[in-house]
C-alpha cells in the first residue's frame, strides 16, 4: 500500500516547466527554431522569395467554446481559428505560438487532451508549436495563439482590394456553427439528432480552408475569414476597400442542416446571415475570374458560391444591403457578433 506520502506526492500538480516539457515541448520537435521550448524565443525565417504573416487571436471559456466542450476540441478550434485567417490572406501556415491561461483545479488529465488535440492538428495542417506561456487566471481558461504563414513577397490578400463590380463569393456553408451553439444551449428542441449533431460540431471544430486558400492569389481581390458573421466581416471589407455590397439571400449556400434549424427558429435567416465562428472565407474577384474559380472548386471538393456584388457606395457608411428574391431590401436587428 502506498503510504500517506506518496498519494499526496501523485497528486501534486505539475509545475509550469515539467507540464511544458511532458506536454508542449513534443510539440515543438521537427522545428529548429523552437529549441525544443527550452529558451526564452524562437527563430523563424521565410523562406527565400517569401514574408511572414502573423495572426493571433484568443478564445475564451463560456465565450467561444463551453466549460463542458472536450478539452481536444477546445485545443483545435483556438488553433484553427487562426489558420483560418491565415489562409484568407493566401498564406501557407508555419509554425504558431500559445499562451495557455488556466484557473486552478484544471486536472492534467484535460492538459494531457488539450495537447494531444494540438498534436493531432499539427500533423493535419503541417505546422508546428514554437513557443509561448502558460499562466494562471481567475477567470475561465483562455488560450491566445499566434498562427505564423508565409506568402509571395507582397501577394498578401487585403480586406481592402475590392473594385466595383466584382463579384462577391463565399466558401462552403454559412450559419451552421450559430445555429449549433443554439443547440448546445438548449434550443431547436425540434430538430433531429443528425442536423443537431451536424450543427454543433460545425460550431465545436471549424474547417479552415487551409488548402484553398493559398490558390486564391492572383484570382481574389479582397478576402478575410468569417468569424463575426458574413454580414459584420462583410461591412469590414466594405469599410476598408470603400464600397458597398449587394447580398442575394437566396444565393447564400446553406448546409441541410442549417436549413432545417430556419424552418424551426424565430430568428430564421438572420442566425445565417449574422451569427459568427463560420470560419469559412468571403471573397471578392472579378467576374472573368469566374471559371478559374470553378475549377479550383472542384479541385479541392469546396463549394464557392456567388452571393452577390460589389457596388460603389451611397455614402460614406459603405454599409452591405441584402436582398430578398423579389430584390427588396432585407432589414436585420443585429449585424453579427462584436466583441464588447
Amino acid at each position: 500500500m502506498p503510504s500517506k506520502k506518496s498519494e499526496r506526492t501523485q497528486k501534486e500538480p505539475l509545475g509550469e516547466f515539467a507540464l511544458i516539457a511532458r506536454y508542449f515541448a513534443p510539440l515543438a520537435r521537427g522545428f529548429p527554431g523552437a529549441y525544443g521550448l527550452e529558451d526564452d524565443v524562437a527563430v523563424i525565417a521565410p523562406s527565400p522569395g517569401m514574408e511572414l504573416v502573423a495572426k493571433t487571436d484568443a478564445i475564451v471559456g463560456g465565450v467561444h467554446f463551453l466549460p463542458s466542450d472536450p478539452a481536444g476540441l477546445v485545443a483545435k478550434k483556438a488553433l484553427r481559428v487562426n489558420l483560418s485567417d491565415l489562409a484568407a490572406k493566401g498564406a501557407v501556415p508555419r509554425a504558431y505560438l500559445l499562451d495557455l491561461l488556466l484557473p486552478e483545479g484544471v486536472e492534467e488529465s484535460w492538459i494531457a487532451a488539450f495537447a494531444g488535440g494540438l498534436g493531432e492538428d499539427q500533423a493535419l495542417y503541417g505546422v508546428h508549436l514554437i513557443g509561448g506561456d502558460t499562466d494562471r487566471t481567475p477567470g475561465p481558461v483562455a488560450i491566445a495563439i499566434t498562427a505564423l504563414g508565409e506568402i509571395p513577397q507582397g501577394r498578401t490578400i487585403r480586406r481592402g482590394g475590392a473594385s466595383a463590380g466584382d463579384a462577391l463569393y463565399v466558401t462552403g456553408t454559412v450559419g451552421d456553427a450559430a445555429f449549433g451553439l443554439r443547440v448546445l444551449k438548449g434550443a431547436l428542441a425540434a430538430l433531429d439528432e443528425s442536423a443537431a449533431a451536424f450543427l454543433t460540431g460545425r460550431y465545436r471544430l471549424p474547417e479552415p480552408r487551409v488548402a484553398l486558400g493559398p490558390r486564391l492569389l492572383g484570382l481574389a481581390s479582397a478576402a478575410l475569414d468569417i468569424s463575426d458573421g458574413l454580414l459584420a466581416d462583410l461591412k469590414h471589407l466594405c469599410e476598408v476597400s470603400r464600397l458597398s455590397a449587394v447580398v442575394e439571400a437566396p444565393r447564400v449556400p446553406l448546409s441541410p442542416a442549417a436549413k432545417a434549424a430556419i424552418a424551426v427558429s424565430e430568428e430564421g435567416l438572420a442566425v445565417a446571415l449574422a451569427g459568427g465562428d463560420d470560419y469559412e472565407i468571403l471573397f471578392t474577384a472579378p467576374k472573368s475570374a469566374a471559371s478559374a474559380l470553378a475549377r479550383l472548386s472542384r479541385d479541392l471538393s469546396v463549394p464557392i458560391t456567388v452571393i452577390g456584388e460589389m457596388v460603389r457606395s451611397v455614402d460614406e457608411k459603405h454599409l452591405p444591403a441584402v436582398i430578398d428574391e423579389s430584390g427588396r431590401e432585407i432589414a436585420f436587428s443585429s449585424a453579427g457578433w462584436t466583441h464588447f
